[in-house]
């Protein structure tokens, strides 16, 4: 295959905005054609996985950064060369970056979405260096405002100035009126953003957003924005890809307005409920957005649209690839990625926009669902851990999975917690939302809480089957996404059974029976279960249920299922054959084992994935009929206490692993259910940590700054009937 080459590379382009692919020229000698034969990518996981697919197609050679956190990665794997920045900051450290990328001869750089991808300091000394990597404009949302207002394209009333002190942004969120929106100028992700309902809480908000802004951002991260805050917005943002030559077109919309805590959890294209004239108008003005400040290679220009009024408000312009454009190029059939190549080469844009507009007609809609590792029942709280165990849909030309980690990888807290994307695309929207759903109940995840229940729940919502978005989408239908679900006895039977037939197999004879059979088929075996505390049927914590099973022959059996104040269930002649998988070296350390089996009930067939976690006080995964439920193995002592017994709680605990940012009461106060204990950084993300109980605190266990692990005591309570003194 030909080298991509770039042309005219001068170094009037530096002040053009390239997104996500500089390459390297001499900052001294005469504008040459250089071939594009290597690549450095400074990001990570399955960032820098998608684009070192793209790269090996094209013949170019890649080169991976990883750090200590990510040394096991796939990504740290993937490519020919791969070079350790050391503590997880490494990927911020564009210096050194610079210098590997020079110390190797490598002739392009790739940034990926995040990290250094819209680092304005970074992009200047890549033009020091002779990199065209330059957004020193779009890049700072503040200065992207003025130049869209000049440009004609509409602005949210807002505040986007130099006054930064607490008492002159307060007045300027009086001026624009509450409530309000904080954000950074430097912002992503919904990183330093805050929405600010009163005037005697934008203080306080104002500081936390900042904190967080530091720490994702860097220095200039606490510079913010304030704007009025839509009531009931949309999300909705056009991806442009721009080229040298002037050229500049559209790849259509994307919706991306069902989002938690400012974060997008589904994306998809074309935006529904959408009408042609208000979706070409979009069009136009983001066109009209990179065309103002003679934008080069890819960009999303992200628009407000307000449901109420149906105006819509230019909000900002993320100079890279998103992590989103899987949806555009799955209704564009295009490689956005490979884009970025050829036009950092001075080739000319792929397709023109009629052609864009005519495949968009036929490829029908796409829905990108993004899976995180977190607990969406728990206010959708990070989580880490070692993936123990994973099965995933299988891919075809309208299933595609871009994921950055496998069985046996660690998700670490250093990072953000998404463990993949998941892609589809169908003729319509409805049949892509169907295909999705389908996607996702295959699959199977142990190890780490993740939000796929949630996304399942999310697809079978009628509001957004109808397109019926809003960015508060989640807290609008609230009940009808979290309300516990009862768990089917069928599901107890299948984990007892699975339970039975791994620990027959551990003493399975040489031709595979089981070394008991054929003695006393009548002995009886109970595994005592509790359900989640989401279960309905036991409230203040999950329902204890009791299976018996009895083998009454080869691949047949009794069960019986004991719940409280429910009457027994009943099954007899149950076939149910199995096929114990030995876990792989990888995982062998923390699973005991998975079980496949499929039983026979009563007037149904029912196949079922069992997954014992030996590493989280033996719990039990059942995936079942495209649902995943989670249950407690109990031992003998536990069974009385779970049947009802409350113990009032002592301390509490690191819900994941995290730094202490700041206690909020001291040790002898008297505090009520609810009141803030600590506030702890997991994942860049800011979290508090609330009292679960009236009582005093006798002991704060960690000062600000310490890190701790999951489950570490940061607060203990006085023993009850004892005195602060």
């Amino acid at each position: 295959m030909r080298s991509i080459r770039p042309r005219n590379l001068r170094r009037q382009h530096v002040r053009l905005i390239s997104s996500g692919i500089a390459s390297a020229t001499s900052s001294t000698a005469p504008p040459t054609v250089t071939p594009i034969t290597s690549l450095l990518i400074a990001n990570r996981g399955e960032i820098a996985l998608r684009i070192n697919r793209t790269a090996e197609r094209l013949g170019i050679q890649t080169t991976t950064l990883y750090t200590d956190p990510d040394a096991s990665s796939q990504h740290a794997a993937c490519s020919p060369h791969s070079i350790g920045l050391g503590a997880a900051n490494g990927y911020l450290d564009g210096e050194r970056i610079l210098s590997l990328a020079k110390q190797r001869g490598i002739k392009a750089l790739h940034p990926g979405y995040g990290f250094l991808s819209e680092n304005s300091r970074f992009a200047a000394r890549c033009a020091e260096e002779g990199i065209i990597f330059a957004m020193e404009d779009m890049g700072n949302k503040a200065r992207s405002k003025e130049i869209m207002t000049k440009a004609g394209v509409p602005c949210v009333p807002g505040y986007h100035g130099s006054d930064q002190g607490e008492a002159e942004l307060l007045a300027h969120a009086k001026e624009v009126k509450f409530p309000v929106l904080l954000k950074s100028v430097k912002g992503g992700g919904g990183k330093g953003m805050r929405i600010v309902l009163r005037e005697d809480e934008f203080v306080q908000q104002l500081k936390s957003a900042r904190a967080e802004a530091r720490a994702s951002f860097g220095e200039g991260g606490e510079v913010m924005l304030v704007e009025k805050y839509i009531v009931r917005p949309r999300h909705v943002e056009v991806q442009v890809f721009a080229d040298r030559h002037g050229g500049c077109v559209a790849l259509g919309e994307r919706d991306c307005s069902v989002q938690r805590r400012h974060q997008k959890i589904l994306e998809e294209s074309p935006a529904p409920l959408l009408d042609d004239a208000t979706r070409l108008d979009l069009w136009d003005k983001a066109r009209t957005a990179a065309l103002a400040v003679g934008y080069v290679g890819a960009g999303t220009v992200e628009f407000i649209l307000d449901k109420d009024s149906g105006d819509f408000y230019f909000m900002e312009m993320n100079t890279r690839l998103q992590v989103e454009h899987p949806v555009s190029e799955m209704v564009t059939g295009t490689d956005l990625v490979e884009w970025q190549f050829r036009v950092a080469a001075g080739e000319r844009l792929p397709l023109t926009q009629t052609e864009i507009v005519d495949r968009i007609a036929q490829r029908g809609a796409a829905v990108e669902a993004r899976i995180y590792a977190e607990s969406p029942e728990r206010g959708f709280m990070p989580d880490s851990g070692k993936l123990v165990h994973i099965s995933t849909p299988a891919t075809s030309e309208d299933v595609r999975i871009d994921a950055g980690f496998v069985q046996g990888d660690t998700v670490t807290e250093a990072y953000d917690g998404m463990i993949a994307k998941l892609i589809v695309r169908g003729d319509d929207r409805e049949t892509a939302i169907r295909r999705l759903l389908s996607a996702l109940e295959k699959y199977e995840v142990v190890g780490l809480s993740t939000n796929i229940e949630f996304l399942k729940r999310l697809c079978r919502s009628p509001a957004f089957i109808e397109g019926d978005v809003e960015t508060g989408f989640i807290d609008k239908w609230r009940a009808e996404l979290f309300d516990p679900l009862a768990i089917e006895p069928e599901v107890y039977v299948q984990a007892a059974l699975g339970l039975y037939n791994a620990k027959a197999a551990e003493t399975a004879g040489p031709h595979g029976a089981s070394l008991g059979f054929g003695q006393d088929l009548s002995e009886e075996r109970k595994f005592t279960f509790r359900a989640p505390e989401t279960e309905p049927a036991f409230e203040g914590g999950g329902q204890v249920v009791t299976v018996t099973i009895t083998q009454k022959g080869h691949q047949l059996f009794d069960a019986r299922v004991w719940r409280k104040n429910q009457e027994d269930e009943v099954y007899e002649g149950l076939v149910s054959s199995t096929t114990a998988t030995t876990p792989n070296s990888i995982s062998s350390d923390v699973v005991r084992g998975t079980t496949r089996l499929e039983t026979f009930f009563p007037q149904t067939r029912i196949a079922s994935t069992v997954v014992q976690d030996e590493s989280s006080n033996d719990k039990i995964f059942v995936f079942q009929r495209g649902v995943k439920t989670e249950l407690a193995l109990l031992e003998p002592g536990w069974y009385e206490k779970a049947l009802g017994l409350k113990e009032a709680k002592a301390s509490v605990a690191a819900p994941m692993p995290c730094k202490v940012l700041k206690n909020e009461v001291k040790e002898g106060d008297r505090v009520t259910k609810g009141t803030p204990l600590v506030v702890i950084e997991s994942m860049k993300m800011e979290t508090v940590i609330r009292s679960p109980q009236d009582g005093v605190i006798k002991k704060l266990a960690h000062k600000e700054g310490d890190k701790c692990k999951a489950g570490t005591v940061l607060v203990v309570f006085e023993d009850e009937g004892q005195s602060a003194e």
